[in-house]
């Protein structure tokens, strides 16, 4: 059986304040009619990135307004973490081989967790393409409807991987995109979802922390309270940036010299690429005494940063959505962040935050927030409002139980069609 996530118990009534009442009656109505609705999240970690997080929200929020939610995590062995992180980065244009050994290591994984798949369920919404293979070596056993959730841009995909896992995603009664930009070629338009992803507001991550308590709480990671910070929270991945952020720091200090940069990122266990990467911003970073790299902070630590920072990035150069930057517009801070993904959905340029294409660029904004604390703090003003009128995690909740009603409309018979058509290895 594929290891079940335990989870807590959430309220949604908890939410009230946060989104209003009418929003709340709204998700209520719409989940009455699905109430005992058999749901099953599937994806690879349940821990590190922005899946994880927000599955760990939404699955007992799904629990909370009656559907039978739960949460499974897929096994697999460390050459195929290496494979699904090249998919990962393949289905993001990256230019790289994708062997037929790495091929026949992930269909082999596929395959056995296929096997271990155990349960009856009315949907099945698997994430990302470490655990795609699932409906095809299930055949559709266990589920009426198979649900494809893709949190990465495959918009100019490298053409091997795409070719490879095009027929495997065929076969879902439904796939979901961050943004309708991400969509990848030759996906039928009529079985695409456009659900951007959200933050959880009550979250230890995302609770409240008065900028003087965060600026204390960062003394014991060495950082100075008298000087200017710059901040970066992100997955330790190329597509992120670091080295990017240490060079556009390198310049702002050139003319802030106090400005020091924390870099906090996490090794999920499904990222064995991560080490390596982290060991190249190391190098850059150089020995420079101003430079600050963390790993794997509790969450309340990494609100302490989110809150405590003169300015917060990220400098992102492909993106699915960038979760951190909600994170941190909640806080009130307003966010510098490139011009990738679904980073320019929470970024209003000018407005909560700046969006940026160069490393000078980047360097030029550091410089305006430090030396403008009051115009930083209107705009993160209004990259709270922001956030709390488009991504709170009951809206995605909410989009959720539109897709699940929209499913099961289609009726018993049409639901065991979903695996007709795809491969079987």
């Amino acid at each position: 059986m594929l290891q079940r996530v335990e989870l807590g118990q959430l309220r949604l009534d908890a939410y009230r304040e946060i989104i209003g009442d009418e929003a709340v009656e709204a998700i209520l109505r719409a989940a009455a009619p699905l109430r005992g609705l058999r749901v099953l999240h599937v994806n690879a970690t349940a821990f590190g990135g922005g899946v994880a997080e927000i599955l760990g929200t939404l699955v007992p929020l799904m629990a909370d307004v009656g559907l039978e939610a739960e949460w499974r995590i897929i096994e697999g062995s460390d050459a195929f973490f290496e494979v699904t992180k090249a998919c990962h980065n393949g289905l993001q244009g990256m230019d790289l081989p994708f062997t037929a050994e790495m091929q026949a290591t992930w269909r082999q994984y596929n395959a056995l967790n296929a096997r271990w798949f155990e349960g009856e369920f009315d949907v099945v919404v698997v994430h990302d393409p470490q655990p795609l293979g699932l409906l095809s070596f299930t055949e559709g056993r266990g589920a009426r409807h198979w649900v494809w959730r893709c949190h990465i841009d495959t918009s100019e995909p490298n053409p091997a991987y795409w070719d490879f896992f095009k027929p495997y995603i065929e076969g879902y009664r439904a796939v979901i995109f961050t943004m309708r930009e991400y969509v990848g070629p030759g996906v039928e338009a009529s079985r695409v979802h456009v659900i951007p992803p959200s933050i959880d507001p009550l979250s230890p991550k995302n609770r409240p922390v008065a900028f003087a308590t965060a600026r204390q709480a960062m003394v014991r990671f060495g950082i100075d309270q008298a000087r200017p910070v710059a901040l970066q929270v992100s997955r330790f991945d190329p597509w992120k940036d670091q080295l990017g952020v240490i060079d556009a720091y390198r310049e702002a200090k050139e003319t802030e010299e106090g400005l020091q940069l924390a870099l906090i990122g996490s090794l999920a266990s499904d990222d064995p690429e991560a080490g390596r990467y982290l060991g190249r911003v190391r190098e850059r970073a150089g020995g420079d005494p101003d430079i600050h790299i963390y790993q794997n902070l509790p969450s309340e630590e990494v609100a302490a940063f989110q809150a405590g920072s003169d300015v917060v990035l990220q400098k992102s150069l492909r993106e699915g959505f960038g979760l951190t930057v909600s994170e941190t517009l909640w806080k009130g801070r307003p966010v510098i962040g490139g011009r990738a993904g679904g980073i320019p959905l929470q970024i209003i340029d000018g407005e909560n935050g700046f969006l940026v294409t160069t490393v000078a660029e980047c360097a030029d904004r550091i410089l305006y927030l430090v030396r403008h604390p009051r115009g930083a703090e209107l705009m993160g003003r209004a990259g709270r409002e922001h956030v709390r009128r488009n991504f709170v995690i009951t809206r995605l909740l909410a989009d959720y139980l539109e897709l699940f009603g929209a499913l099961m409309q289609v009726g018993e018979a049409n639901g065991r069609e979903a695996g007709a058509e795809a491969p079987t290895g």
